[in-house]
């Protein structure tokens, strides 16, 4: 093999999961697909879960081929979705599954914690937004369940933090993961100890603190037997998916807002300092960890879990999703709108049901077919784009210029342009593998081959292809968004 200098990024998504080895030469990027992987959700005895273990199965399957290929690894990276966590006991071994955030059993749960704490009081020490599956109601959850792995938990490690300790025996709480967990002061970059001393808990039960492009270990003699990879580094990176896919925005200069788009929508800025306020309080934003020790200020929007919910259902639909993308564009425009982050959406039986009764109970027309699903959530996603801009507009330090788009949902053309009209500015699409970039140049600067994020960000605008949306005609948005 040449010298050159290889990085495995593991990206999981809530759905799905996926390896991608990446190179970076005479100042640009290069990366390849290993492996790609479902990343189902298990129910059982009433509740939802993840398999942790067919993750960390994943992630062997992978390093065994790089390793077969005779590719020597400079190091590896792991970023996954936000707030779930697994308990570890005194021997160390994993307790159970971890609960998925989409588990029924923390319905309620905010309440119940604001008899400990103040709503304001939780949100003036945390600047995230309320979402009833944040890591500290299903801890407060648990709690008060007499939840048998949290009474026994030694550690409480996220699940990036977890396969990290899976493959190298080291504990700890990488700083992007932590801060969408609600229990992180972005002031002093540590959990807040009155938070989780409420429900019985102490910082040192979380692993020690570490930063992007800090070095957690090595693999164990176990995983190199395993795997034929050798004492390979394991780094952590952003460890929430959208920090890393935020660090491979291809920005200029810092007057853009980003949406992350794949089954979670996520809108928001970078700024230096969290933002909180009575505006933000309002207005529900969160303030998470970037990269560099900046602020991702944000709201969380349901994405397109909405149409990938729907499309278990259809049977009248193509496979291609494309085709149902483009087959959307024949039914009539605006016809049905919904919120998508109306609590029916977060993990219904049926989502077309679902999606049914909201229309029926707000008096619009029911969709009838695949296509007019399909028109009404992509209509409904750009018009909630425009909502959330709005308030950004109002509580940003700075002038926002255009919306870079990164994350599959770039591949939606139709959903972009809606996008680019709803919104009344320039759209800027890619990177598609967002997340993996942003891991893989999180590596690179750990290797000491990058020294900042205006560099990683000039090296993927220089690697990438981008598309911009123009807006077209704004104006047939205006009274759909006054209805919206």
């Amino acid at each position: 093999m040449s010298e050159t200098t290889f990085f495995l990024a593991v990206d999981l998504g809530a759905t799905s999961g996926r390896t991608i080895l990446g190179s970076i030469e005479n100042g640009k990027l290069s990366q390849r697909e290993m492996t790609r992987f479902s990343n189902p959700i298990i129910q059982q005895g009433g509740h939802f879960f993840w398999d942790i273990y067919a993750l960390y199965n994943e992630i062997i399957r992978s390093l065994k081929t790089v390793a077969e290929e005779g590719i020597q690894l400079t190091s590896i990276g792991i970023d996954t979705w936000g707030v779930d966590f697994v308990c570890i006991g005194k021997d160390g071994g994993i307790l159970r599954n971890p609960y998925c955030y989409r588990d029924p059993h923390t319905e309620g749960a905010m309440e119940e914690y604001f008899k400990l704490i103040p709503k304001e009081k939780v949100y003036d020490k945390t600047g995230i937004q309320f979402m009833n599956f944040n890591s500290l109601f299903q801890l407060a959850t648990m709690r008060r369940n007499n939840d048998s792995a949290l009474e026994a938990a030694e550690k409480i490690l996220f699940i990036p933090d977890a396969l990290m300790y899976m493959l190298t025996g080291e504990a700890v709480c990488e700083y992007t993961i932590l801060s969408t967990s609600q229990m992180l002061d972005p002031r002093t970059k540590r959990i807040d100890s009155e938070l989780i001393g409420a429900i019985g808990l102490r910082e040192e039960q979380f692993g020690r603190y570490v930063n992007p492009s800090d070095k957690v270990g090595v693999l164990t003699p176990e995983i190199q037997k395993m795997t034929g990879a050798g004492p390979v580094p394991v780094v952590a990176v952003a460890g929430h998916d959208t920090g890393a896919a935020v660090a491979a925005v291809p920005a200029q200069n810092q007057n853009f807002a980003y949406l992350s788009c794949g089954t979670w929508s996520l809108l928001g800025i970078e700024t230096k300092d969290a933002i909180i306020n009575e505006k933000s309080f309002q207005y529900n934003f969160t303030n998470e960890g970037g990269i560099e020790g900046t602020t991702r200020f944000l709201k969380n929007i349901c994405g397109m879990w909405l149409l990938e919910r729907c499309r278990q259902e259809w049977t009248d639909a193509p496979a291609d999703v494309n085709q149902i993308n483009s087959d959307a564009m024949t039914a009539p425009a605006f016809r049905s709108l919904i919120n998508p982050d109306d609590p029916r959406f977060a993990n219904p039986e049926s989502m077309t049901k679902a999606i049914s009764e909201f229309c029926q109970e707000t008096g619009q027309p029911v969709p009838q077919n695949y296509k007019e699903f399909a028109r009404c959530i992509f209509e409904s996603l750009a018009l909630r784009y425009r909502q959330i801009l709005d308030y950004l507009h109002d509580l940003a330090p700075f002038p926002i210029e255009k919306l870079h788009v990164i994350g599959g949902g770039t591949y939606n053309r139709h959903l972009m342009q809606m996008a680019a009209d709803s919104i009344g500015m320039p759209v800027v699409t890619g990177p598609v593998e967002g997340t993996a970039i942003g891991n893989i140049m999180l590596q690179a600067k750990a290797a000491g081959m990058v020294d900042d994020m205006f560099q990683m960000r000039s090296i993927i605008a220089n690697s990438i292809e981008t598309c911009t949306y123009l807006p077209q005609d704004t104006s047939v948005w205006e009274e759909p968004y006054k209805r919206f």
